[in-house]
């Protein structure tokens, strides 16, 4: 089913409004939360790196508090338990029966702070929930319901008590994007009291609102076109001699997904190749597993994509509308 202009219209000023409430609070980065809602409408998750005091956490309490829905923080620690996550079974004595106790990522949008800091272990506790949207304890499998968003944050500067991210979950996160420090006018504004970290902010969706909002993105048009183009980024990521492990296939299902959100929310029903090449990075790059000798010449992710994008050719625009 094709999407009216009048749903186009919709999404665009719906998803102008999401960024304009948080950009009140997060100052001069209205780009990344453009990428942060698309993850969110693609019905993905988002992991934020970044120095200390760059703002990670203040971007996903703003997002929190711009849906009308539950949102939760874990402060993930070394000690952290699979069921301080997940949420335990507990034997009831008056009633006679085990009774289970949710745990905190049973929320709309779960903040997972310095996520990078819990044990292999609890790490573990996420890769069924993020992939498939329940929890599974003691043999019961529970939804958390809809919409469904972790924005996990960690430091990479801070290596002390921290542990490597799981290629794994890695893979589950549909982008991960960075803050980066504000601009002068910014902070600027920032020092002058115009933005503050604990500001509360009004609702502008529900999250009904939401799962609209994704529903009209699964409807984008997507030529073979630009579908043979991101599957050629995929390969060539593959072939690429600094990288040791290319792109999956629920990489390139990612980008698909994100390319139909970003579209949308740029006031077209159908995807081009720029909106690919807009994405490729942040949704790309933290899949790749670079080869160690690369990594010691100083090879980033984001070279290997940004290479890969020169050398594919991308299909002309008129020809996948």
């Amino acid at each position: 089913m094709s999407i009216t202009p009048e749903q186009t219209t919709w999404f665009q000023e719906t998803f102008a409004k999401l960024v304009d409430n948080v950009e009140q609070v997060v100052l001069g980065k209205r780009h990344v939360i453009e990428l942060a809602f698309t993850a969110m409408v693609s019905e993905g998750h988002l992991l934020l790196e970044d120095f200390p005091g760059t703002g990670k956490t203040s971007l996903a309490r703003a997002m929190g508090q711009t849906v009308q829905g539950s949102s939760t923080r874990i402060q993930f620690t070394p000690d952290l338990l699979p069921g301080d996550v997940t949420g335990i079974t507990v034997y009831d004595q008056s009633r006679g029966e085990f009774e289970f106790h949710q745990g905190p990522i049973f929320a709309n949008i779960v903040l997972a702070d310095e996520i990078n800091r819990a044990s292999p272990k609890t790490q573990s506790a996420l890769l069924e929930v993020m992939e498939e949207g329940q929890v599974t304890v003691d043999g019961v499998s529970r939804p958390v319901g809809v919409p469904f968003l972790v924005v996990a944050t960690q430091n990479p500067v801070e290596q002390a008590g921290t542990y490597r991210l799981p290629e794994a979950q890695l893979d589950r996160f549909l982008l991960k994007t960075t803050l980066g420090y504000p601009d002068h006018a910014a902070t600027v504004r920032i020092l002058e009291g115009t933005a503050s970290a604990k500001r509360e902010l009004t609702p502008v969706i529900t999250p009904q609102g939401v799962v609209s909002m994704a529903d009209l993105a699964r409807g984008v048009y997507l030529n073979g076109l630009v579908l043979d183009y991101i599957a050629r980024i995929v390969e060539a990521t593959r072939l690429a001699t600094e990288v040791r492990l290319g792109v999956s296939v629920r990489g390139a299902i990612a980008l698909t997904k994100a390319a139909k959100t970003w579209a949308l929310a740029h006031g077209r029903s159908y995807v081009v190749p720029d909106d690919v090449k807009a994405l490729a990075e942040p949704v790309l790059a933290h899949r790749l597993i670079l080869d160690p000798e690369a990594e010691f010449d100083g090879v980033t992710a984001g070279a290997v994509i940004g290479q890969v994008l020169l050398d594919t050719v991308p299909p002309a625009e008129k020809e996948t509308v």
